[in-house]
């Protein structure tokens, strides 16, 4: 057994799908980070796993060819990003091989395609979510999560964010260390102020600014906004939510509008977007319209077609495809997504699309007992995938074509191989489009038609 603060030498066996280097050390596993395969590290034990244990790099001593020095100053402790020590080639080269090879576990047979890389892979991200702590100096710190820790990593400038977000929030660091604003302990469960979550409209400009509170009660906010305001004209809107739950996630169900609409709008693929606090919007605006673009490609429509938009969100894809087909249905069980769908419609007077706040699975599954028809589904599920109701109830529909998005390879490839069972083959090769920059992730796209 290994103990902590034990120093070990050896070799990445591998990557695992987190990104995570494995080394195998007699009959244990180290998980490390920041490393690639083959190369030789020394690594000093910090904690314990369930099934291994965590290393951190104390030296590097054989490097790989593709390794490059990292231009972010907290890459080895933030956990946002996780391929910041490979060249950008070599990113997209690592992608593409994860996905070849979920396939190949799989034994699903599709051609893969080279990685679709940014033009310009920083400052993409147009949503944020920053966490606080106060360390034992009672200084406020504002930042990200360091990877298998509850603990704050503070920055004031990230490479994936919009620059005037990030200064927004070190003056949000400044004033609530100013007006005593408490932060909350996830523990005792006492203080007040949970997160800040910010969105970024990447063509209009506006900006949203969340405070995620514990409470209804909000000592200093009058004085916050204000003076948040004074320092950044450029803010757009303020909304409390409140969160008294013990949770992980982020965002509450109720809110209050502190100044401004309560949403921010951005333009996407031509189309004018209403964005509120808990829609669900793409990360990275340019790479979307890359994406949509090249789905919109592989459905090669008639204009004739009734399209459903499964887990449609605020409606983008759908209203996307609206002008060239006859009909699209968007189904979304996030209500507040589905009101901004509505009004999204009437913004850019879209009148051969409609929407329904229901679960994706639940309506396929009364469609087929209607025995109702459709040409197109368009579905992009959460990570975890789609369900074997929803799957199951698209096959009995007899949809001529499927087109399935996905930002997880892994659940994606699973639930391929059960429309396959279901009398579906895969047409054409699938799409890689990096989405994400400097993570893990990847965006990939895949059509699929009955045999």
């Amino acid at each position: 057994m290994l103990k902590k603060k034990q120093v070990v030498t050896g070799t990445i066996a591998h990557i695992d799908e987190m990104g995570n280097g494995i080394i195998k050390y007699r009959e244990d596993m180290i998980l490390v980070r920041g490393v690639l395969p083959q190369e030789e590290v020394r690594v000093e034990i910090v904690k314990r796993l369930q099934q291994g244990y965590v290393g951190n790099i104390l030296e590097i001593i054989k490097p790989s060819e593709y390794r490059c020095k990292p231009k972010c100053s907290i890459y080895a402790k933030c956990g946002s990003c996780q391929l910041m020590h490979r060249k950008q080639s070599n990113q997209a080269q690592y992608k593409k091989e994860q996905v070849v090879e979920l396939c190949k576990k799989q034994r699903l047979s599709i051609p893969v395609e080279d990685v679709l890389c940014a033009g310009n892979p920083y400052h993409y991200r147009n949503k944020m979510i920053i966490g606080f702590q106060k360390g034992r100096d009672k200084r406020i710190k504002a930042g990200f999560y360091e990877e298998f820790s509850h603990r704050i990593i503070p920055y004031e400038a990230c490479l994936l964010h919009p620059k005037e977000c990030d200064d927004i929030v070190q003056s949000i660091v400044s004033l609530i260390q100013k007006l005593a604003i408490e932060i909350y302990d996830e523990d005792r469960r006492t203080g007040l102020l949970r997160h800040v979550l910010i969105r970024y409209g990447k063509v209009t400009k506006q900006i949203m600014v969340v405070f995620v509170v514990r409470s209804n009660v909000f000592p200093a906010r009058r004085r916050l906004v204000e003076e948040l305001l004074k320092a950044h004209s450029n803010i757009t809107t303020i909304v409390q939510n409140v969160n008294p739950r013990k949770t992980s996630i982020v965002l509450g169900n109720e809110e209050r509008i502190l100044y401004g609409k309560g949403y921010i709008e951005d333009i996407l693929c031509g189309l004018r977007f209403k964005i509120s606090c808990k829609s669900f919007y793409q990360i990275n605006h340019d790479q979307c319209e890359v994406l949509y673009t090249k789905a919109l490609d592989k459905l090669m429509l008639t204009g004739n077609e009734v399209v459903l938009d499964a887990y449609c969100g605020i409606g983008t894809i759908g209203m996307c495809v609206a002008s060239k087909v006859k009909q699209v249905i968007g189904v979304e069980l996030n209500k507040d997504a589905v009101k901004d769908a509505i009004q999204n419609a009437k913004l850019n007077r879209i009148r051969n699309i409609r929407f329904l706040c229901d679960d994706a699975g639940s309506f396929v599954s009364q469609l087929a007992k209607a025995q109702q028809t459709l040409d197109v589904l368009i579905m992009d599920p959460p990570r975890s995938g789609s369900g074997q109701e929803f799957l199951s109830s698209a096959a009995r529909l007899r949809v001529p074509k499927i087109l399935y998005i996905s930002c997880n390879p892994n659940t994606q490839i699973r639930d391929i191989r059960t429309l396959q069972k279901l009398g579906y083959r895969v047409e054409g090769s699938m799409t890689l489009v990096d989405m994400f920059p400097f993570t893990n992730s990847i965006e990939s796209v895949c059509m699929l038609v009955r045999k």
